[in-house]
């Protein structure tokens, strides 16, 4: 493991406060909601000196970002009466990530976690593969000029090829037009980058969608500044620790939203947990508290996820996820114990891609010699399941499945006038990234300044001094 400090399984069993005296104070922020997004706000706005407020309806951390245990209670949680059988051992030995994501071992969220110390409440993993699918097979995905080189993907005058254009994109520095090789990073579409190095469309397709990680093609026809950034940072993640370029947290994502909700409790905010939310209450247009159990909490701006305010958002589409319990890793992946798979659209006639996470007894989350695989996917059609079999084959045999469907929802507005600040719902992709750009707009448009990572690792060393931040350990 990545060692940095044991887990602190106390967050999950109690709030930090008493809800006595907390609520009829008057707080800068409230946030209705513990889920990544929210967790993640709360402490880094707790960091910056603002007294915060943070209150879920739920008995537990997480909201839809939470890591259920034991698994009796995701049985229950799906419906299904039976208890788990024998084989499945003992339920406490479980803790099942809802929304299945990995880290990018040099993204946002990695750099959120070092520069505010949550490390600290953290273990590791490094995720030991990352794979594609093509023509009904698997593939090791190739990301450096050796792995091209070596890779069945391609054919030997396409390995040249693509091998050029890894090239470029590793010396390409928007700063430095000598880098650009004719190539303007805001005119120039990707599509034309393709075509000057001559790619085919299979190499186009796990380009674009195992590197870069688009989850469709309209990526082709913008600029390609944003693309070569992703599949720079997708081989500088990978150059961190060497199997992949994605790590994953010991117990489950679970873990994520605990330890930035110490964070913001060691800055002085206040948790309430299993609290319910009446209503929020406004005065001329703009969020001035909120309503719970006979009493208000007053606040100047508001931070929650979709499920508080329904009337205030949209639905923008549907995510399905299925999670599969197996007793061996995925067959034609033989000998390792966590991996990424994506399908991209285009190998199964869709517009989006089709991913599977697969994790297992060693992170934690499932008893010894069990595996995990969640699958995911934007919802195109009337019949979801069906569109998620190319996946399922891959897995079986699958001796338990637990499928969900769920509605993607966004703000209807910027939330400037009423001070709602509202978080976009998990999307599809495996990795946080998405969900980073959400935290870095909703704290823009908050303070009216862009986020800034430098600037939050000032103010900690401020309080703990300027030690470098504990580092992940191979």
């Amino acid at each position: 493991p990545l060692c940095l400090s044991p887990p602190s399984l106390s967050l999950s069993l109690t709030p930090f406060l008493p809800h006595s005296t907390t609520m009829d104070e008057e707080y800068d922020v409230i946030v209705l909601g513990t889920g990544l997004t929210e967790c993640i706000l709360s402490g880094i706005l707790s960091v910056n000196g603002k007294k915060v407020l943070h209150m879920d309806r739920n008995p537990y951390y997480g909201g839809e970002s939470s890591s259920i245990t034991p698994l009796e209670e995701l049985y229950k949680r799906f419906g299904i009466s039976d208890a788990p059988p024998q084989s499945m051992a003992r339920g406490r030995d479980w803790n099942v990530d809802l929304i299945p994501k990995f880290l990018m071992a040099n993204g946002q969220l990695v750099k959120m976690l070092l520069y505010t110390e949550v490390t600290r409440y953290l273990d590791f993993k490094v995720v030991e593969g990352s794979f594609v699918y093509k023509g009904g097979k698997i593939y090791k995905v190739p990301s450096t000029e050796t792995e091209a080189l070596g890779s069945n993907l391609m054919g030997m005058f396409e390995k040249r090829r693509f091998r050029k254009f890894l090239v470029f994109v590793a010396s390409f520095d928007e700063n430095d037009p000598k880098t650009f090789q004719g190539v303007d990073p805001v005119t120039t579409t990707m599509r034309m980058v393709y075509k000057t190095f001559d790619l085919g469309q299979d190499v186009i397709d796990f380009t674009g969608h195992a590197l870069a990680l688009y989850r469709t093609d309209e990526y082709l026809d913008q600029p390609c500044l944003e693309t070569i950034s992703r599949i720079k940072l997708y081989s500088e993640s990978l150059a961190r620790y060497g199997k992949s370029p994605y790590l994953y947290p010991l117990y489950g994502l679970g873990e994520l939203p605990q330890g930035f909700a110490r964070l913001s409790a060691i800055y002085g905010g206040t948790y309430m947990l299993n609290k319910p939310v009446d209503e929020l209450v406004f005065e001329n247009g703009r969020v001035v508290g909120v309503r719970s159990e006979g009493e208000v909490a007053r606040c100047k701006q508001l931070i929650c996820d979709p499920s508080y305010v329904s009337d205030r958002v949209k639905k923008v589409g549907q995510v399905i996820r299925v999670i599969c319990i197996m007793s061996h890793t995925i067959k034609s992946i033989a000998d390792v114990n966590s991996c990424q798979i994506i399908i991209p659209q285009n190998q199964v006639n869709r517009k989006s891609d089709i991913y599977i996470c697969m994790i297992s007894y060693a992170h934690n989350v499932a008893a010894q010699g069990k595996y995990i695989a969640i699958i995911s996917t934007t919802v195109e059609t009337n019949d979801p399941e069906s569109e998620i079999q190319p996946a399922l084959d891959l897995l079986e045999p699958v001796e338990q499945k637990f499928v969900c469907i769920s509605d993607m929802y966004a703000p209807v507005d910027v939330g400037t006038e009423s001070q709602v600040f509202i978080s976009r719902t998990y999307d599809a992709t495996t990795h946080f990234e998405t969900t980073c750009d959400d935290i870095k707009d909703i704290y823009r448009r908050m303070m009216g300044v862009e986020f800034d990572f430098e600037e939050m690792k000032r103010r900690q060393n401020d309080i703990f001094g300027d030690d470098a931040p504990n580092e992940p350990s191979k």
